[in-house]
C-alpha cells in the first residue's frame, strides 16, 4: 500500500533537487499577479529529468486508478499539464484531451482539443494549484461540454485557503502528489532553510499579499 505522506516527501525532495521548486525568502520572486513570493514552482522542469518524469507518471496513474477506477478520459490543463496528461493517459491506455486557457482564435476556435463525447467520465490533471482559478476554468469548460468531471489531480499545491474554498464551491475533488507543508518539512530536514526563513515561508502562505506589502 502506498504511503501518501512518504511519497509526498519524496516528490518534494526531487522537486527541490532538480530546482523545479526554488525557495528564496530573502530575494522573493514576483508573480504575474504582482504578488511577492519566497517560492517559485515550475513543474515543467520535471520533463527534462527522465527519472522524475517517470516517477510522476507512475504516481499520478496509480492515484487516478485508485481513486477514479471508472475514468474514461484524461484531460490536461494547458499548458503546463499537457505533457504529464499525455504520459498518464498512455500509462492508463486512455484517451487524452487538453483544455486551453482561451478558445483558439482561428480554425475551429476550439477551447477543448481532442475528441470528447458527452457524458464521458474525465479526470483533469494540473501541474500546479495556486489560487485554483485557472484550474477550475478548465473544469467549467469540460462541464459546459457535458463531460462528467470526476475530480482533479495535481503535482503540487500551495494550499491557499482561497483554492480550498474554490474547489469546494465547484464541488470538484482535488488530490495532489505533494504540497507546501511536505515541502517545508523536507527543506528544513535538509537544512536548506534557517528557522527564520521557514517561519517567513509559513507566514507567506497564510497571507501572500500581506507578506509582500510588509517587506
Amino acid at each position: 500500500m502506498v504511503n501518501e505522506s512518504e511519497t509526498a516527501k519524496r516528490l518534494a525532495e526531487l522537486l527541490l533537487q532538480i530546482r523545479a521548486i526554488e525557495l528564496r525568502p530573502d530575494a522573493p520572486f514576483t508573480w504575474a499577479s504582482g504578488i511577492l513570493s519566497p517560492i517559485y514552482c515550475d513543474n515543467r522542469v520535471t520533463l527534462s529529468h527522465p527519472m522524475v518524469r517517470t516517477y510522476l507518471r507512475e504516481l499520478m496513474a496509480q492515484s487516478i486508478k485508485a481513486q477514479y477506477p471508472t475514468v474514461e478520459v484524461i484531460a490536461g490543463v494547458a499548458t503546463g499539464a499537457i505533457a504529464l496528461a499525455a504520459l498518464v493517459a498512455q500509462e492508463l491506455n486512455l484517451p487524452m484531451i487538453y483544455v486551453r486557457s482561451a478558445a483558439k482564435g482561428h480554425g475551429r476556435q476550439n477551447l477543448i482539443e481532442g475528441h470528447l463525447t458527452k457524458g464521458a467520465r474525465v479526470v483533469v490533471i494540473e501541474d500546479l494549484v495556486s489560487t485554483g482559478m485557472s484550474s477550475l476554468q478548465a473544469v467549467d469548460a469540460l462541464r459546459e461540454a457535458e463531460a462528467h468531471v470526476l475530480g482533479m489531480g495535481a503535482i503540487f499545491t500551495y494550499g491557499f485557503q482561497q483554492s480550498v474554498d474554490a474547489f469546494a464551491e465547484k464541488e470538484c475533488p482535488l488530490f495532489t502528489l505533494s504540497d507546501y507543508d511536505h515541502l517545508l518539512g523536507v527543506a528544513e530536514a535538509r537544512n536548506t532553510l534557517h528557522r527564520e526563513e521557514a517561519e517567513a515561508l509559513a507566514v507567506w502562505r497564510k497571507d501572500p499579499a500581506g507578506w509582500g506589502a510588509s517587506r
